[in-house]
């Protein structure tokens, strides 16, 4: 669980991130999970963009992603999710305890 310290860290390395995928008509799939999280191994922070096509609510989306690949939930702002994992391989944030 993140901290409040943590999130905001977060939240501001994130800003300038663009996002790598986008969730659209098909929703939430088994493919999509399985390379949001080698997305997360290699980078540790990604964004998620909801496209307006998409049939599910941006919140049950969020729910699913990070149900599915055991990340943390950094943000939901607009239509745009932003995750955290911690990577086993390639370790490069730091965070405020």
């Amino acid at each position: 669980m993140l901290t409040g310290k943590q999130k905001r860290v977060l939240r501001s390395k994130a800003h300038h991130l663009n996002p790598i995928f986008q969730v659209g008509k098909g929703g939430v799939n088994e493919n999509m999970t399985k390379q949001i999280e080698e997305a997360l191994e290699a980078r540790e922070l990604i964004k998620i963009s909801i496209l307006q096509n998409c049939d599910e609510e941006k919140d049950e989306v969020a729910e699913k992603i990070v149900a599915s690949t055991k990340a943390e939930l950094v943000q939901l702002i607009g239509h745009t999710i932003v995750l955290y994992k911690e990577s086993k391989e390639n370790k490069e944030l730091i965070l405020p305890s």
